[in-house]
Formats: C-alpha cells, sequence, structure tokens
C-alpha cells in the first residue's frame, strides 16, 4: 500500500512565487516643468489709454487760458468724466458763451464748478441770444448762474425765464426787488403766473400795501416758495388763535418779513417758554418792552443761533429759559461770545447747557479781562488746579479779584476791574448830606474887604 504525502509549501516559497508571477509596476515619472521664462505676448497699443491722456491735457490747457486753477483741474475733469468725451472746440464755444452772458470771471468760474453740465453746446446754444436781450440786464451773475443752473436740471428753455421775467415785472415789483427773487428763489421759473399771484393777494388781504410788497420780496423772497394752503394760511390762523389783531402781524412784518419764514406752532412754543420765565421784574420788563409778538419771534432768532452751532432745540430753549438776560444781548454779541468760547478758549459749545450764565454776563467787561487773567497765570505756571467754565464765569467779582488778581500785582492791568487806576463808579444813590452840602468859592480880596465893614458895623 502506499503512502502519499503532503507537504505544506513554506511561506518563503509562496512569496517567491507571488513577487515571480507579478508583473512590475512602472509609474510614470511627471514631466519636469522648465524654469525658463517663456517671450510675452506683446500687447496691442492701448488707444483709449492714450486718447483719455490727450483730452486731459487739450482740457487742461483749454481751462488754464480762461484761468482756471491748474491745481484744481485734474480733480475736476476726474469728477467730470463727460468732458472727456466732448470735443475741446465745442468746450471752448461754450466757455465763449458764458462769457457773453456775464463777462465776469467770477461768474464763470462759480458756474463751472457747480454745474457743469451747462458746459453742453446743445444747451447753451438756446441762452446765445443772451440775457440782456431778455430785458434783464440789471440782474446779477449769481442771478444768472442760478437761473442756468435750474433751467439746466429741469430742461427749461429761455421763453420759461421770459415768462417768469415778465410776470414779476407785471407786478410792478422793482428791478432789485426781482434780481433778489431770482438770486434766491431761481426755482419761481417753474412757478405760474397765477401762483406768484395768489401770494401776493394774499399779502394784500392781511393789509399789506402794493408799495410795501415791494420791501417784503426783497428782505424774504422764500415767501414764494410757500404753499398757501399748507404755510400761509396755516400760520396766519395760529397769530390770530394767539390773540394779535391783523395789524399787529402787518406791522411785525414790514419790519421784519422774515416771520412769514416762522413754522407753525413755532411762535407759540416760544411764548410759552417766555411765559414760563422766571427773572426779575426788571429783566422781563425789558424782554416785553416792544410787545409780546416781538418778544417771542426774537427768541425763535437766538434759538436759531444757538442750533447753528450745534445744539439741539431742547438745549437751547433751555439755555434761554435758564439764562433771560440773553435776551437782552444782540444776535451779533451772542455769536461773538460763542466764537471766542470755541476758538480762543477751547470749550466745547454743550458747556453752555451747564453754564448758560456765560451768554448773560457783559462780553468786554467780564469774559475778556477774566479769561485773560487765568489766561496769563496758566502761561506763568501760577494754577493750582484748572479753572473751568463754572468757576470763570459763577463766580463774583470780588471772589474772582481775591482768588486770581490780588494776589499777583501783574494781573492788576489785565484784569482793571479793581485796579488802582480804574475809577469804580459807585451803583447806589447819593447821599441826602452830599447833595446839600454848600458849594465853596475862593475868597477874593474885596469880599474880604466887604466882611470887614460889616463886622465893623457891629462893633
Amino acid at each position: 500500500m502506499a503512502i502519499r504525502f503532503l507537504v505544506r509549501p513554506s511561506v518563503y516559497s509562496l512569496i517567491t512565487f507571488t513577487t515571480a508571477t507579478i508583473p512590475s509596476l512602472q509609474i510614470p515619472k511627471p514631466p519636469a516643468f522648465s524654469t525658463s521664462p517663456k517671450p510675452q505676448i506683446p500687447r496691442p497699443p492701448d488707444f483709449s489709454q492714450k486718447t483719455y491722456h490727450m483730452n486731459v491735457v487739450s482740457l487742461s490747457n483749454l481751462f488754464q487760458r480762461y484761468r482756471f486753477p491748474p491745481c484744481k483741474l485734474h480733480t475736476f475733469l476726474t469728477r467730470n468724466r463727460f468732458l472727456l468725451n466732448s470735443h475741446s472746440a465745442d468746450i471752448e464755444k461754450s466757455l465763449k458763451i458764458l462769457i457773453s452772458l456775464k463777462p465776469c470771471q467770477d461768474f464763470l468760474h462759480s458756474v463751472v464748478n457747480n454745474c457743469p453740465r451747462v458746459l453742453e453746446l446743445e444747451f447753451l446754444k438756446k441762452w446765445e441770444m443772451g440775457i440782456s436781450e431778455m430785458g434783464a440786464s440789471h440782474v446779477s451773475w449769481i442771478t444768472i448762474q442760478n437761473v442756468l443752473e435750474v433751467s439746466r436740471k429741469f430742461d427749461l428753455d429761455p421763453n420759461d425765464f421770459y415768462r417768469c421775467l415778465q410776470c414779476l415785472k407785471g407786478l410792478r415789483l422793482s428791478d432789485s426787488a426781482v434780481n433778489r427773487v431770482l438770486e434766491t428763489f431761481p426755482m419761481v421759473i417753474m412757478m405760474s403766473g397765477d401762483q406768484i399771484r395768489d401770494r401776493i393777494e394774499f399779502l394784500v388781504g392781511i393789509g399789506i400795501q402794493r408799495n410795501e410788497i415791494d420791501r417784503i420780496f426783497q428782505w424774504f423772497p422764500g415767501i414764494l416758495a410757500y404753499s398757501m394752503e399748507n404755510k400761509l394760511k396755516p400760520l396766519f390762523s395760529e397769530f390770530e388763535d394767539l390773540g394779535f389783531s391783523t395789524d399787529v402781524v402787518r406791522k411785525e412784518i414790514l419790519r421784519d418779513p422774515r416771520i412769514l419764514g416762522l413754522e407753525v406752532g413755532e411762535l407759540s412754543k416760544c411764548l410759552r417758554m417766555l411765559r414760563s420765565l422766571k427773572c426779575r421784574v426788571a429783566i422781563d420788563e425789558k424782554i416785553f418792552r416792544q410787545g409780546v409778538f416781538r418778544a417771542g419771534y426774537e427768541v425763535k432768532l437766538r434759538v436759531d443761533v444757538l442750533h447753528k452751532y450745534g445744539l439741539t432745540y431742547r438745549d437751547a430753549f433751555t439755555i434761554l429759559w435758564k439764562e433771560p438776560r440773553v435776551m437782552l444781548y444782540q444776535i451779533e454779541d451772542i455769536k461773538k461770545k460763542i466764537e471766542f468760547l470755541i476758538n480762543r478758549m477751547k470749550f466745547d459749545v454743550l458747556c453752555l447747557v451747564e453754564v448758560p450764565e456765560y451768554l448773560g454776563v457783559n462780553f468786554e467787561k467780564q469774559i475778556v479781562p477774566r479769561y485773560s487773567a487765568i489766561e496769563y497765570l496758566r502761561s506763568k505756571g501760577g494754577l493750582g488746579d484748572e479753572v473751568g467754565l463754572k468757576a470763570l464765569i459763577k463766580c463774583s467779582r470780588m471772589r474772582f479779584y481775591n482768588l486770581y488778581v490780588k494776589p499777583y500785582p501783574e494781573c492788576e492791568k489785565i484784569y482793571g476791574r479793581f485796579a488802582g487806576d480804574v475809577e469804580v463808579k459807585n451803583r447806589h444813590p447819593v447821599g441826602m448830606w452830599k447833595l446839600f452840602k454848600p458849594q465853596k468859592y475862593r475868597e477874593s480880596k474885596e469880599d474880604v474887604q466887604n466882611i470887614k465893614c460889616f463886622m465893623e458895623t457891629l462893633v
């Protein structure tokens, strides 16, 4: 019986067999990238860029011939690229037309800078006939500029300007009043004749004479911009509700036509603030010495001034309520104080809310001397602590003198209030014993002889 032996193949033989039967995998090598630079493809010449620079140079030379400042031409042309698409000859024709309208260099520079679109030749050809041919030879260059800007913006023709001009002259307005209206409110060109007449008839209806309307239009031509139903009629209804008669309103309008610019409800708010004031009788009498209407309007003017310097209307009313003496100073005096506070004293305008007394004291007699003394001590290092606006203003005269002036003799002349060479006037009335004290006269020789003769008769 034959015995068969099964032998398990070794691991080594299996590995040898496997490696012998599997073909070797050849991984292709990545292609080598060359580091040598390739020749650049030549770019076609940029004709648009070249043309752009040529137009810039051409227009710059053109504007310089008309005395435009060279330093601003690049910015001007960059902002108004439509000029670069125009021919220099057309722009030069436009400049000549503008010069013919008003031969003034200020007019040319101003109208081109404010409204460059007027340089379009097709637009200016309509105005080539000239303003003087329309009967407006008396108007200023500002009026012509405003008319051109409005006409260009709303695509108006010279016929629209001529129609408006004839309408204003037909209402018997003087040349100065017509010029003032067109200069301040050029949008009147877009108004119809009936709209202009309605506003004049409204003024006549409240008692203003025809010859007085001309003065109103010269002082406040903005009345033409107000709506009859939404502004003028409600405003006069408010005046009537406040108890003012038509005569009082008419007199105040003739005195200051800017009253017509009051917003509805504004005068009522000012009068409520005045009625709630708590001040001395003398100050109250001075505030109302020109009437209640005028006092309320004066409040409005001062509130507007404070608002222009960055204060809110609420803060402005608060300042006037806390310091009623502000009403006794003129508008120019208030502006001078605020300018001095901001530019010279380097305080913020909001400090007025905390120290409203600053606007209620005299500028030359109190603010300037005190600040000059403090500034001198600060420059010499004589101030231990910084003096704020509150300590500078609210301190009494004698206390300020004792603290900052009396210890420093060099401040006497700067302050001046209690200096030795300054005569301080007594605020109290002269005593009765001084009034009845007999005056002394020099005795002459004749008087002495008469006295001796009289005494001898007694002996």
